[in-house]
């Protein structure tokens, strides 16, 4: 007899599941029981500037969920369109017969002085990482309340949504506003036994931050910025004595917050962040 894992029988949705944090989130819930339903735009948003993920991306995504002998249902879809969103999910809850967990993961990431932020650049940094959350909950939310099982949400915020960072405002302006949107349906879904939190990473070893326009970024004086300089300034504002964290630590505290181990935990904005908030 095995034992079962903590999410055994539950369908969980995570967005922004092709590849870094997201991927790791729909494996590990896999890996954990449950069947997944994964979303990403799998295109290059314009403003953004690191090479963003690929359908193939997602369709690995796919493979490492159904190698644990779990069910996935993907698609290619842009947070920005309710209207796509919700149809996704009515789909895919039909198929897999329930929804139970969300995971809105979705975000981009760009720089630049607040002053010097394009029009552009702000309204999709929002659109994506403040709002795509919103449309996300608005599209999946409703068949956990007509369902009556209860259920866990989980928002992915960042540390820079809890303390203010230099060069990225529309960022940080976006994550902060995911907490307050987080503690907001806290309030409005407990009703529902449906629980909401968020997490807050310091920097996670994804494709988003390891490449060279954030290696410039974070160390623009070093000759030939690479990941080993971006990783001894970033070590820097940390009490634990490592550069980033990985996807997994991340992975791990979705996992707690979306299991029976989190059951009484609402509200809450969780960090990890290697100390940097408190040593900030």
């Amino acid at each position: 007899m095995t034992d079962m894992g903590r999410v055994e029988g539950k369908v969980a949705l995570v967005t922004g599941a092709a590849r870094g944090q997201g991927r790791s989130h729909a494996v590990t819930l896999a890996a954990e029981g449950a069947d997944v339903i994964v979303v990403d735009v799998c295109d290059q948003i314009g403003t953004v500037p690191y090479d963003m993920a690929s359908p193939d991306d997602l369709d690995e995504t796919v493979r490492q969920i159904e190698a644990h002998g779990r069910r996935a249902v993907s698609a290619v879809a842009d947070v920005r369109d309710g209207g796509g969103m919700r149809r996704i999910v009515e789909g895919a809850v039909a198929e897999l017969g329930r929804l139970d967990v969300i995971v809105a993961n979705a975000g981009i990431f760009s720089f630049g002085g607040v002053l010097e932020l394009t029009e552009q650049e702000w309204r999709d940094v929002i659109d994506i990482n403040l709002t795509g959350v919103w449309r996300t909950c608005v599209a999946a939310v409703p068949s956990m309340i007509a369902a009556g099982n209860g259920g866990a949400v989980i928002l992915t915020s960042s540390a820079g949504g809890l303390s203010a960072f230099r060069n990225c405002a529309h960022y940080v302006a976006s994550k902060f506003g995911v907490v307050g949107l987080m503690q907001a349906l806290a309030l409005e879904l407990g009703e529902h036994g449906i629980r909401v939190n968020a997490v807050n990473p310091t920097t996670v070893a994804t494709p988003m931050v390891l490449n060279e326009p954030t290696f410039k970024l974070f160390a623009p004086r070093a000759a030939n910025p690479s990941a080993e300089e971006l990783g001894r300034v970033v070590q820097r504002t940390h009490v634990l004595p490592t550069p980033w964290v990985e996807v997994e630590d991340i992975s791990n505290a979705v996992l707690y917050l979306a299991s029976d181990a989190g059951r009484f935990v609402t509200g809450v904005a969780l960090p990890v962040d290697a100390g940097l908030l408190i040593k900030r």
